[in-house]
């Protein structure tokens, strides 16, 4: 089967998902889709480029929704960039730390929904940039929490540590020392990160709501 730009790419998204970004060299691309590493850049110019397009693959697998009122729109778009993100969380990092973009027609395609959705509701340019970075951001946020903050999963780390993180907090937190954090510490170590950032998504779109109106 001929190779293409969007089966490297594929291929590439899956084994930064296994190795991580740092592990994610042209010599082992290559050799997981069974070519010479030179034949790669018949495909991709080099390793940014390789890292913009596996993150613009994951914003081109967003579904575009149909027309439609404005709310149901921005959720289904930022619903779906989360579900998208959850399912390859090192392509968050690599954007929060400005190592990729996505550098595509179809991720464009994505961003343009996402802003058609926000100038319906009525915002202006800057109401609605302000919008779109917000969501994005959100969205950041909630799929690093997921993956790598106190959402109650182990930290493979943790091995190399005499105490789990988690352990740590419930010793530490003390109903005299911090009554409020103390209080709030089951449900934070106990939250259900897809219900979190539904709830989420429901202030910031009603929090947009209020600025158009």
């Amino acid at each position: 089967m001929a190779l293409s730009r969007e089966k490297v790419l594929d291929a590439a998204l899956r084994l930064a998902g296994e190795h991580g970004l740092a592990g994610l060299s042209m010599r082992k691309l290559a050799a997981d889709v069974g070519v010479e590493a030179m034949s790669l850049y018949n495909h991709v110019a080099n390793k940014g480029d390789l890292l913009d397009g596996l993150t613009a693959r994951v914003f081109e697998s967003v579904p575009l929704p149909g027309p439609g009122p404005w709310d149901e729109r921005l959720r289904a778009l930022t619903q779906g960039l989360y579900t998208a993100f959850s399912r390859h969380p090192v392509v968050v990092r690599a954007l929060a730390t400005d190592a990729a973009n996505p550098r595509s027609a179809g991720a464009l395609k994505f961003i343009d929904a996402m802003f058609s959705a926000l100038l319906d509701a009525g915002l202006d340019e800057r109401g609605a940039a302000r919008g779109y970075r917000s969501l994005i951001g959100l969205v950041f946020g909630a799929v690093l929490t997921e993956t790598v903050g106190l959402s109650g999963v182990p930290d493979p780390s943790d091995l190399e540590r005499a105490e789990p993180v988690v352990a740590w907090f419930q010793r530490s937190v003390t109903a005299d020392g911090l009554p409020s954090l103390h209080r709030a510490l089951p449900s934070l170590l106990d939250g259900d990160c897809l219900q979190d950032f539904e709830a989420q998504l429901d202030l910031v779109i009603g929090g947009l709501r209020a600025s158009a109106g």
